[in-house]
């Protein structure tokens, strides 16, 4: 459901200068749509972004009705330890510590920690332990940056 929901609100979201990070939708009984979008020019998300965008997928979603019931709208920055999800997170970070969770173990292992080192097709390259893992970007379940000082710095320097 995320997925249509994502092709359906993101050309308004275009439109208004973001770009959606993640539709996430959770809750049994009271439904909760959360949606992580950033501004496409690079500056920081205020809380009146967060509140036009919200109003825009709102009025959307009162005319398309894909949601069945009740349910409560959460639009939101990505926050500087941000969740990675497109190829393209990916390559934007390189350099910098991620935390990755795949669906199926590889080696053993199903949660990686280290440096991200690049993508090359669909393959997402990290520095764990000292060695280079290779990962599927399909296989990947969920991925985020870790909070360092060269993240901050660098969060700063934008």
């Amino acid at each position: 459901m995320s997925n249509r929901i994502q092709d359906l609100i993101e050309p308004i979201v275009d439109e208004l200068g973001f770009n959606i990070v993640r539709v996430q939708m959770s809750g049994k009984e009271m439904m909760l749509m959360q949606v992580m979008v950033e501004r496409k020019d690079g500056q920081g998300m205020t809380v009146d972004d967060c509140a036009s965008v919200s109003r825009a997928i709102s009025t959307l979603l009162e005319v398309d009705d894909p949601i069945k019931g009740a349910y409560t709208l959460e639009v939101s920055s990505p926050g500087i330890d941000r969740p990675l999800v497109r190829i393209k997170d990916f390559e934007r970070f390189l350099g910098f510590q991620a935390k990755i969770e795949i669906n199926r173990p590889l080696d053993g292992r199903r949660r990686f920690k280290g440096k991200l080192l690049g993508v090359k097709d669909d393959v997402v390259k990290i520095l764990v332990d000292g060695e280079e893992v290779n990962l599927l970007h399909p296989d990947i379940h969920k991925a985020k940056l870790l909070m360092t000082d060269d993240l901050i710095s660098a969060a700063e320097e934008s």
